[in-house]
Parts: structure tokens; C-alpha cells; sequence
């Protein structure tokens, strides 16, 4: 129908309309809020604007403001795309500079939407109080897509509640006061592709006074010691804030539950009235005492019904609990095998599945379910975080988790996880440490160790206890978008930067892990993730994450399993099972995914290697394998997974569970020794006795003692490839220009995984770029990020260049991205190495091809992803600190020649593995022959098991080869001798390094 025919046949129905539908006279004009005619931007905070998010780049929907003829009102629709399978939607954010909007005159909120009757739930948000929209409390409400075609959907203000998984319990005054509202968010349906349009958001209606006043109770659980008194503040507050019109009661009753009343409490009974007039958030305590029986039992319950007249209710009735006393597992004198015992005998099958079930904190939006089900564990994804994001809304937002498991029979406290892969970089202002690349250019296995110590303090207190780290991936290819995450490509290497576990743990044998500077290490991702072939992959345009790794089985063994093994000895809590497959050569099986390989999770893992904490599954890892859900969830289980991230299925897998259970498809043996293995761990972290965040340590988060050990790894890590006439280091009194994208971009050199799961360019936490450290330390510097500043008058130019971030698949080679310096990095180059002496920083997760461009660079630096201190580069830039950092990977001339590993029987690198130059140190004199000295030497410190002297002989012998220039004749040889060194076999790593002397 044209636009002209429905107006007028949308006059023509409005005059048919009866007198009851239409506006009354005293009503109050609609107030406009969105017309989505162009007059509000697309446009990223701190601007106003809508934008979008989701759980990653691909659940973020594409929306357009699109002409239609049918627009409900102007010619213009809100109308968009979406795909999601985490959590994703569109926000619009009123401008941070301009004052917050003032709805609270108006009965509530209404708009246009499209219909498609497809019985979807579509979640509509307000962002009320606080400082900013992003920093404000979250109140929602939804409705479901039941009709065709266009609806007018209205909301009244009374049908939101306060958020309580996606923001600080507390929050602001959790009050849904629409004096400084700051926006509204729209949360799409997930699961499957749809679309959308929606016009004309406004306000409409007159408040409603009798029906703004509001009821809340300060928790929804209130646990107590068996003879205490749980004191329950029921508040009233309405909506903008205004004194109460007409008295509100709340009768209050203590009725049903677990507990028995004149037994094991007093029952109570009453009614509170605020009068008319009263303060909004004026409360009252109503106190319902416990009663002292002398037997040891599990923990009870009292529900605190409350009837509520003249306001809205609570949107449940909270609970006191009668913390369970007397039982042997609560008894922390006995050893811990004893207590998780007693504990696992008392347990239901529903119970022990509850503990097998971890969920994602995004999909707490009912967080009964954490009682209802006896959940295990949360998790935050990458990105997941608390509004604000801050120390203290992390530890209250956990805190408000585990309260609600204090409501289960047994007080089983949830475990908590998250992925701080460098650092706590889920958390705006943490320490970022440099990813594990640039760990392992350092070839220090100490600093690998406090990088862990920090890591370690800063997660725990913000009340998480356990980190899905480290990575003990053996990268082979380049090509691979998550070859950052690993130390290197060479199993020795990755090995000997497992002391990053004792800094997360502390020492072997777990008594650590109680301390408040401690959490439980993962080793992931068992096994062979680093190996999967280019093409493998079947995740959706991923090419080689995820894929299929190729191996025999003297492969596996001595490139991928080696690590674990060390993991395992050095008493890793947790180890996480590969998404990618195994097609192990001769086993006649094919390619199957690691979560259902129970030859190497049972057998190899925890039979050959005697782990004896939990597997933990990797994100909805267990729905790739074959099969329907119910089978996915017995074959990974028989195979030795022990704990399942389920993050937004956790209720159909805690369901499937105990089906294939009771109809013995999974035995209750695997069941007990699954369960067994994760109590364990919880006891271990002393969390039955302090469950809740212990935040003595916050004032370290940030620190700048955190912030010197990161600034000390980013400056051992910086590999110095190339030195022509020694131009680095740098002289102060040089006038340096600076160019290239990454000089002066905090997102970029930290890479993916830092405050989201992909990352993201610009200043997006709290650190010091390379640019602002170096005008810390040059007396004259120009910076043109494009080099179109004039070039002229300058010492020498400094490029900083490389990738954006990326995590995962997304960053494959082949989905979106290569191997190549982008145009204008190349431009950059170019022009300032044609112009002066220059130096090329490469700021990436992996090597880039300088192809031809070598010759023009006077010097070449592998920079990896440095983190937030850029001052350690400077420090080597400068001369403060020595070039020290080595290879961890193979440095290619082209992508053709992927993959490419130090080991390989043709082996023609740019530069090779182990090849790192160095500065502030003197080469030694006299060639072969004192090589020849220095290889006589270095056996001798190996027979006396001389570690230190080994070391630095073969660290002599490396400076004198690497005087001469790159050539496949000294490559091979040369990484080889640094392959060797890692193992500690310094005689024949100099002798290594002879034969690479000796090649032309």
C-alpha cells in the first residue's frame, strides 16, 4: 500500500475508534524521544548516539535507517539485521557532556515495531542515574513478537526491574528514579538470523502516582548462623524520587521452606506502613530470629513472604538461610580429601550435576537459578564485565553471586573464572602484561613467573579465583589467529615459560591457593591446538582455528603433549580441551574433537600424567561434537570432562546430565569422580571458608610496582632483528620523527583479549603508548602518524607499524586478514626510510613480511603486543635497558612459506628462530677460534650441571654468529643451537652454532 493510501485509511479507522481509545483530554502530549529520521547519529560513547554490541563483532547487528512508505510515523525506520549466538543489541546513549533526561512526569515508554510472529522475546532497557550511560543502572523489561506487521508496543515504567546480572549489586540506589535517565538499550533474540524496524520511541501517559512506589528488600538472601538474627531492610522508593502520595504496607510472614518453625526458628509476623508523605528510600528492619537445636545438618530455609498494598512488590521474597553446621566437610582440620568425601556422599545427583555446570554471568538474568540448580561455577567471557568496570563493582557483583549460593542445602560456594591471558585484562585500569609471544621472546623463565604473581594478585582481588591461563599452545603457523597466545613454537620453549603457573598458584602442592594474591591455573588447550592445518577449520569463516590437527603419534608426543606433562608436575589446578580435532595418524579414527577424545582426556591426561584436578570445557565446546545435545553432553562427560561451560545452556545441560545419568548411559562413578575433582579445588582455594571477595589487595591493581614488572617484560621482549651501523640505541640529543599507526595506540599494543574478547584500537584502559614514552626521553620529537609532516631536519625516523586487534579465528590468515604491512604502513615506511636513517618497530602478534623493504631499514624491531607500558620500549629504544629478546618463532620471507618451524628439513627464514641482536653488551673477539673455546666450555658447564654459565657461554657464541648475515646455510643450524639451549644442552647448542659460523 502507498504511504498516501494508508494515511488515509488510517484517518478513515480513527474516526471509527471508540471515545475510550483515544487520548483523554486531560492527557499529556506524547513526548518525542526518537524519530529515527537522521536527527540522532550512529555514533560510539562518549557521544550521543546508537550503537551497537555484542558478544563478539559477529553478534552485533547491522542497522540502517531505511525509507518506508509504511513508516508509522515520518518517512524514516530504525530497521536492522542481526545473527547472534552470544548476546547482542543496539543502545541509544544520550551525550555525555549534556545533561541526563528527566522522564519521570510520564506513565512510561512506547514505540513502533515490526512484527513477525515468530513468538520471539525481544528485551527493551533503561539506563537510569548515574554518572554517564555507561556507568548507570540497568532496569528491563521485554515483550514478544506475537503479531504481524506493525504494533505500537507501550511499557509502563512500573514493568521494569533492576538488573541484577549485568551490573553491581547495589548499584546506584537501585531505585528506578527517571530523573537522569540516560538511554535505552534493545537486546535482540538470539539462536537464529532475523530482522527488525522500529520507529517513533516516546514517551507517553501521566505518571501514575499510586502506581510509582516500589518495594525492595536489600538481598534475596540472608544467610545466619544457627541462634542469629537475620535483620531483612525493606525499602520503599518511587519513581522520581517523590514522597509517597498514600500509605504503602508490606505484611510480612515467615511461611514454608526447608526450616521448621519453634525448632529451628521463631516464626514472625507483622505489618510495616509507610505513611503518606514518607521519603522515597526511607526503610525498616524486620528481624526473624533462629533457633540453636545442637545437631550437625545442611543449611535451611525460611522464606520472608511479603504482601504489598499501595506499591510494587519484590520481584521475589527473600530468604533467610540457617547456614549448615556440625558436618564433617565444614570441618577445615580434616584433610581435604576426607571433607570432599563426606560432601560427595551427601549430595543428590541434581546437586553433583549443579556442580558440573558452569554458566556465563550474562545469562544470570534469573539468578535464583544459581539455588535453583546448585550451580558449580560463573564465568565472565571476554567482555563480559560489571557496570562500571571497576575493582569494586567485580567484587560486589561476585559477592551477589555467591550470596545466592549460600541458599543451597550445602553452602557449596561457586567458582568463579575468567580469561586474564596478560594481566586482569578484562578490567579497565589493570596491569596488561605482554601476551605470551612476547613472554617467550624474553627467554625468562623468572619474569614468566612474576608476570604470573601480578596476573595472580590483581584477579583475586577483584574476587575471581580462577584464570583460564596460561596457553601452553606450541604455535606452528603463523596463519593462526591465536598464535600470540602461545610462547612459541618450539615445546621447550613453552615448557620452560610454564613457571607462569607457580606465579598464578604459588607452590606445587596447592597450599597456596588460599592466599588472597593466588587463583587456579588452566592449561589449555589440551591438545594440539597450535597445530591444526591451514583449511581445517570448520567454524564458520574461520581457517585454521579450530581445525583439525595432523600428527603421529611421536609428533604429538614430543611437540604438543611435552608441556602438559610439566603442567601437570608443577600441580596445575585445571586444564581446558582443545575446540580442534585430532586425526591421529593410524588410529584409524578420523579427525574427533578434542572434548570427546577419551584416549587422551582419561587416558593420557589423567592416567599416564596423574592429573588430579578438573577439565574444564572450553566455550560451548562440547556442542561441536557429532551428534544431538544429549549425546554431546554423555560423550564428552565419559571422556573425562568434568566441568561443562555452558554459558547460556547451562539449564539444558545440568537437564541432560542427569537424564544420561539415571538412564546409566554415564555412570555415577564419572559423575562422583568429576564432582570429587572440582570440591577438591574449591576446598584447596579455601573458598568454603571465605567465599567472598577478599579485596585487601585492590591498591595493587595498577600499581607501579605491577606496572614495572610489565614495563621489564615488554623490554625484554623486543626482539632487535636488524642494526645497521648501530642505530639503535637512540641518543637523546637525536631529533627523532615518528610515524606509523601503531606509535601512539594504547588498543593496538595490547592487543585482543584486553577489557573485550577481540580488542580494540584506541585508549581503551590505562598506559603508556611507545610515542608518549619517548617524549618522555627525546629533547626534539616530531610524531606524524602518516608521515605527511615534513621529514626534513631530522636524526632519524622511528616507524611503528603492524596489526589491530584480534582474537581467536576471527584472526586467521584468510578471514579478513594476511601477513602483510596495511598500505599506509607501508606508505609510511617508505617515506621515512627514504628520507633519514630509520628504525621499524613491528607491533603484532605474529611476524609481518618486510619483503623487499629490509634494505631500506637501517633497523629492524619485533615489538609483539607489548601491553599497556609502553615505557619498556622506550628503555631499549633508548639504551636504559639492552636489546635482549629472541625469536620465539620463525621470522618468514613469505606467507608461502608457511607453516615453518625451527626442526624443518628446508629451512630459509628471513631470520630464525632464537635470532635476536643485542646492544650495551660487546661482541667477543676472534671468531671460530674462540668459538671453538667457548663450545669446550659450555660442555663443561653441562656436565656440571652449570645452568647459568651454560647459558651465558651459548649466549656468547650466539653474539659472534650473528655478525654475519642470514643465510639458510646459518639458519638452520643457528635456530637449532637455541632450541638445544632451551633444554639445557649447551655443548651441542655451540656446536649449533660453529656450524652456522662455518656456512656461507
Amino acid at each position: 500500500m502507498r504511504r498516501t493510501a494508508l494515511l488515509v485509511s488510517t484517518a478513515l479507522l480513527a474516526a471509527l475508534v471508540p471515545f475510550s481509545s483515544a487520548r483523554a483530554a486531560d492527557e499529556p502530549a506524547p513526548v518525542p524521544v526518537d524519530r529515527f529520521e537522521g536527527e540522532v547519529p550512529f555514533a560510539e560513547p562518549p557521544a550521543g548516539g546508537i550503537f551497537t554490541w555484542g558478544s563478539d563483532n559477529d553478534d552485533r547487528p547491522a542497522l540502517e535507517f531505511s525509507a518506508r512508505e509504511d513508516a508509522p510515523e515520518g518517512e524514516k525506520v530504525l530497521s536492522g539485521t542481526y545473527d547472534i549466538s552470544g548476546y547482542g543489541g543496539f543502545t541509544h546513549d544520550f551525550a555525555f557532556a549534556e545533561p541526563a533526561h528527566d522522564w519521570s512526569a510520564s506513565k512510561g515508554v512506547r514505540f513502533w515495531w515490526e512484527g513477525h510472529d515468530d513468538g520471539r522475546r525481544i528485551a527493551f532497557e533503561l539506563k537510569d542515574g548515574g554518572a554517564n550511560g555507561e556507568a548507570s543502572e540497568l532496569w528491563t523489561t521485554s515483550f514478544t513478537d506475537d503479531f504481524t506487521g506493525w504494533k505500537q508496543i507501550e511499557i509502563p515504567f512500573t514493568d521494569f526491574v533492576y538488573r541484577t546480572d549485568y551490573q553491581p549489586v547495589g548499584g546506584i540506589d537501585q531505585v528506578l528514579g527517571l530523573t537522569e535517565t540516560w538511554g535505552y538499550a534493545v537486546t535482540l533474540p538470539v539462536g537464529a538470523p532475523g530482522a527488525f524496524a522500529m520507529d517513533a520511541v516516546e514517551l507517553y501517559g501521566r505518571a501514575d502516582q499510586s502506581l510509582r512506589a516500589s518495594v525492595t528488600t536489600d538481598a534475596a538472601v540472608y544467610p545466619v548462623r544457627e541462634g542469629g538474627t537475620a535483620a531483612v531492610r525493606v525499602t520503599v522508593a518511587t519513581t522520581g524520587a517523590a514522597p509517597l502520595d498514600e500509605p504503602v504496607t508490606v505484611a510480612y510472614e515467615t511461611a514454608g521452606g526447608s526450616a521448621e518453625p519453634g525448632k529451628d526458628y521463631t516464626p514472625v509476623t507483622g505489618t510495616v506502613t509507610f505513611p503518606a508523605g514518607t521519603a522515597s528510600g526511607t526503610a525498616r528492619t524486620v528481624r526473624v530470629p533462629t533457633l540453636k537445636d545442637r545437631a550437625a545438618e545442611p543449611a535451611e530455609t525460611v522464606p520472608l513472604r511479603l504482601t504489598v498494598t499501595g506499591a510494587k512488590a519484590p520481584a521475589e521474597s527473600p530468604q533467610i538461610v540457617v547456614d549448615a553446621h556440625g558436618l564433617p566437610y565444614l570441618d577445615s582440620r580434616l584433610p581435604v580429601r576426607e571433607r570432599v568425601a563426606d560432601l560427595v556422599g551427601r549430595m543428590s545427583l541434581a546437586e553433583k550435576a549443579g556442580q558440573m555446570t558452569q554458566a556465563e554471568r550474562g545469562a544470570m538474568s534469573a539468578p535464583g537459578d544459581i539455588a535453583a540448580l546448585g550451580l558449580g561455577s560463573l564465568l565472565s567471557g571476554g567482555g563480559s564485565t560489571p557496570t562500571p568496570n571497576t575493582a569494586e563493582a567485580w567484587a560486589k557483583m561476585i559477592d551477589s553471586f555467591q550470596l545466592r549460593a549460600q541458599a543451597t542445602r550445602f553452602q557449596i560456594p561457586l567458582i568463579y573464572g575468567v580469561d586474564a591471558v596478560h594481566g586482569h585484562n578484562n578490567l579497565a585500569g589493570a596491569t596488561i602484561l605482554p601476551h605470551n609471544i612476547g613472554i617467550g621472546a624474553t627467554r625468562d623463565p623468572g619474569l614468566a613467573r612474576r608476570a604470573g604473581e601480578v596476573t595472580a594478585a590483581e584477579v583475586r582481588a577483584t574476587g575471581v579465583p580462577w584464570d583460564f591461563a596460561p596457553c601452553l599452545c606450541v604455535t606452528r603457523d603463523e596463519r593462526w589467529g591465536r598464535s600470540y597466545e602461545a610462547f612459541g613454537e618450539d615445546p621447550a620453549l613453552v615448557e620452560s615459560m610454564a613457571t607462569v603457573i607457580q606465579g598464578l598458584q604459588g607452590r606445587a602442592d596447592g597450599r597456596d591457593l588460599d592466599r588472597g594474591d593466588k587463583v587456579l591455573a588452566t592449561a589449555k588447550h589440551f591438545v594440539g591446538d597450535g597445530g591444526t592445518t591451514y583449511g581445517s577449520s570448520t567454524t564458520g569463516t574461520y581457517t585454521i582455528d579450530q581445525g583439525v590437527t595432523e600428527v603421529t603419534r611421536q609428533q604429538l608426543e614430543t611437540v604438543h603433549l611435552a608441556p602438559y606433562q610439566d603442567a601437570v608436575d608443577r600441580g596445575v589446578g585445571t586444564v581446558m580441551p582443545s575446540y580442534s580435532s585430532l586425526d591421529l595418524a593410524g588410529d584409524g579414527r578420523g579427525p574427533v574433537k578434542m572434548h570427546a577424545r577419551g584416549d587422551m582426556i582419561n587416558g593420557v591426561l589423567k592416567g599416564r600424567m596423574d592429573f588430579d584436578g578438573f577439565v574444564i570445557s572450553d566455550w560451548n565446546g562440547i556442542d561441536q561434537i557429532p551428534g544431538d545435545y544429549p549425546s554431546d553432553v554423555r560423550t564428552s562427560v565419559n571422556a573425562g570432562v568434568d566441568m561443562v561451560m555452558a554459558p547460556y545452556s547451562y539449564k539444558e545441560f545440568h537437564t541432560a546430565l542427569v537424564a544420561e545419568t539415571e538412564a546409566g548411559r554415564i555412570s555415577g562413578a564419572r559423575i562422583d569422580d568429576a564432582v570429587s575433582r572440582i570440591l577438591t579445588q574449591k576446598f584447596e582455594l579455601g573458598l568454603f571458608e571465605r567465599p567472598y571477595a577478599d579485596t585487601g589487595g585492590a591498591d595493587t591493581i595498577g600499581s607501579a610496582g605491577h606496572r614495572a614488572v610489565a614495563r621489564e617484560a615488554a623490554a625484554e621482549s623486543q626482539v632487535l632483528l636488524k642494526n645497521a651501523g648501530n642505530l639503535l640505541p637512540l641518543k637523546k640529543s637525536q631529533k627523532v620523527y615518528v610515524a606509523g599507526s601503531n606509535a601512539d595506540d594504547l588498543g593496538n599494543q595490547s592487543g585482543g583479549w584486553t577489557i573485550t574478547w577481540q580488542g580494540a584500537s584506541g585508549d581503551i584502559t590505562e598506559g603508556t603508548t611507545v610515542l608518549e614514552a619517548m617524549r618522555k626521553r627525546a629533547t626534539g620529537l616530531t610524531y606524524s602518524k602518516d608521515a605527511s609532516a615534513p621529514t626534513d631536519g631530522h636524526d632519524v625516523g622511528v616507524v611503528v607499524v603492524g596489526e589491530t586487534p584480534y582474537a581467536e579465528g576471527v584472526g586467521d590468515v584468510g578471514n579478513g586478514h594476511d601477513l602483510d604491512l596495511s598500505a599506509a604502513d607501508r606508505a609510511a615506511v617508505d617515506k621515512v626510510c627514504a628520507a633519514m636513517k630509520c628504525a621499524v618497530l613491528i607491533v603484532s602478534g605474529r611476524p609481518q613480511l618486510v619483503g623487499d623493504r629490509l634494505g631500506d631499514i637501517d633497523a629492524l624491531v619485533a615489538s609483539w603486543l607489548p601491553g599497556s607500558e609502553g615505557d619498556g620500549i622506550a628503555d631499549v629504544l633508548y639504551g636504559k635497558r639492552p636489546f635482549t629478546g629472541q625469536l620465539p618463532v620463525t621470522w618468514p620471507k613469505s606467507e608461502a612459506q608457511l607453516p615453518i618451524n625451527v626442526g624443518d628439513a628446508s629451512y630459509d627464514p628471513q631470520f630464525p628462530y632464537g635470532w635476536g641482536l643485542t646492544t650495551l653488551t660487546k661482541v667477543p673477539e676472534g671468531g671460530a677460534a674462540t668459538l671453538r673455546v667457548l663450545g669446550i666450555a659450555a660442555a663443561a658447564a653441562e656436565r656440571a650441571g652449570a645452568e647459568e654459565a651454560g647459558r651465558a657461554l651459548v649466549t656468547k657464541a650466539r653474539l659472534i654468529v650473528q655478525q654475519k648475515a642470514v643465510t639458510p646455510g646459518l639458519a638452520k643450524p643457528f635456530a637449532e643451537a637455541d632450541r638445544l639451549l632451551t633444554q639445557g644442552r649447551y655443548g651441542a647448542a655451540v656446536e649449533k652454532l660453529i656450524a652456522a659460523h662455518r656456512a656461507d
